[in-house]
């Protein structure tokens, strides 16, 4: 049976896509608190740099390969690379980054059934009024308990095989066009409430005065690994959603439009989280710490938290169901070529791998907490199953497929093949092969050294 390859009905539909794919929990509270602790203002400039020197070639690549190949990302590599004459071992690069996904996917559904979760809590007012202790033991027996996180976990994931099942312009793109719009939207009001309740003064200074005495290497190599996690490069879901791309919608611009916007949403949730955070004289600590603990007892002290509170847990829900969305897309489009199946089964297949995993996952929190698999080796001592997928995924995958993207675009594909994908010779074209060849991969090298050593 020959399958029709699906396309985005429109540049718009992609574009939400390919934002909500890069806007996750990462940029709503990762990129504000790196910002404001390591300079303000000098790292969001060190940041935009590294998003356009390092972080946008590689998007373009992998939208370059994605809509050539026409294909899954390990079927679109292989067929771009035997036009290149190149050997069609580069395949690998696209399983693996099918496995990475699927992995991602596994450990991230717990992470959006906090999300879930936290919704039911502020807008039922469990947390109005509760003290910080009351809080903390809110966020610690929900990982407690293994059935609970469980069945949170698998609501959300089992939303994004619903989503991801109906296919790309029925599922997808009907998804993003709904929820991409309400995350700004809410967003606008959530910066508009911290801005008349609470201390937007000390957030802006927080964010933007720019501290250049703490630059260091260290502060570099951080701007250069926050600009790449945020966008979401490497696991090849962004070269999946490209092959559904038409050859009228220019890549260059349309990556342009998905960094921007991806940006905007980290500075505005730096606005928005910030002014309560400092209003409640609390510290500014990354993580879930923040998310889960931090903010639900500022809502809860504060006239209409328990309002703001749901708000805002529905913009994080949001933003961590988009990104989930695409996480599943790559492994979705391989699974549907190689066995030849319906999009449906192909959809339930993935989604039960990555369910199955996460259970290791979701017992790491609990009954498993003790269990660290692969302690013999140094680099994972200590490491539950879901600190294993993280690390492996964010640490080792990611910044390697990334590399090995640039090579494969900037070495091995020839001139012919990118110019005529990214809108012909030009300076733009000319500085990003000069980017993707060189400074792109010299960068990521940087990234994975350091995190390896850390």
């Amino acid at each position: 049976m020959q399958q029709s390859h699906e396309q985005w009905s429109s540049r718009l539909g992609f574009i939400l896509a390919a934002v909500g794919s890069a806007v996750g929990l990462a940029n709503i509270w990762r990129f504000p608190y790196a910002a404001g602790s390591n300079g303000g203002g000098a790292f969001v400039f060190i940041y935009i740099a590294a998003i356009l020197a390092v972080v946008l070639p590689i998007l373009m690549a992998e939208l370059l390969v994605g809509r050539r190949g026409q294909l899954s990302p390990p079927n679109a590599i292989a067929k771009v690379a035997k036009e290149a004459g190149a050997s069609d071992n580069w395949r690998w690069m696209g399983l693996v980054g099918v496995v990475a996904a699927v992995l991602i996917f596994s450990f991230y559904s717990v992470v959006g059934g906090w999300t879930l979760s936290y919704v039911v809590k502020a807008a039922s007012g469990e947390l109005a009024g509760a003290d910080a202790e009351t809080i903390q033991a809110s966020f610690d027996g929900l990982n407690a308990n293994a059935f609970e996180l469980f069945l949170w976990a698998s609501s959300f994931l089992l939303l994004t095989v619903f989503v991801s099942a109906r296919g790309v312009k029925a599922g997808i793109e009907k998804a993003v066009k709904v929820m991409m719009p309400l995350l700004f939207i809410m967003l606008v009001g959530l910066v508009i409430y911290s801005a008349v309740t609470a201390d937007f003064a000390a957030a802006w200074r927080f964010l933007f005065t720019p501290d250049f005495s703490k630059v260091d290497s260290g502060v570099v190599l951080d701007a250069i690994g926050q600009a790449f996690f945020s966008i979401g490069v490497g696991i090849t879901n962004l070269m999946a959603y490209g092959s559904y791309l038409d050859r009228q919608a220019s890549i260059p611009r349309s990556s342009l439009t998905i960094i921007g916007a991806d940006t905007l949403v980290a500075l505005m949730a730096g606005l928005a989280i910030f002014p309560i955070i400092f209003a409640y004289n609390m510290d500014p600590s990354g993580g879930p710490g923040l998310v889960f603990m931090a903010l639900p007892y500022a809502f809860g002290q504060m006239p209409g938290g328990g309002i703001i509170g749901a708000l805002f847990f529905v913009l994080l829900f949001c933003a961590a169901l988009t990104s989930a969305i695409s996480m599943m897309e790559c492994s979705v489009a391989w699974i549907r070529e190689k066995f030849n199946l319906t999009r449906r089964r192909a959809a339930i297949i993935s989604g039960a791998i990555s369910w199955a995993l996460g259970i290791l996952s979701v017992l790491s929190f609990n009954l498993l907490a003790d269990v660290h698999p692969l302690s013999m080796f140094s680099l994972f001592e200590g490491k539950t199953f879901f600190d294993i997928f993280d690390y492996v995924t964010s640490t080792l995958v990611m910044p390697l497929c990334s590399i090995f993207v640039a090579v494969f675009v900037g070495w091995v594909l020839p001139r012919s093949i990118t110019v005529d994908e990214l809108d012909g010779e030009s300076v733009l074209y000319r500085s990003w092969r000069f980017l993707v060849r060189f400074v792109a991969p010299v960068g990521l090298a940087a990234v994975f050294v350091s995190l390896l050593a850390g």
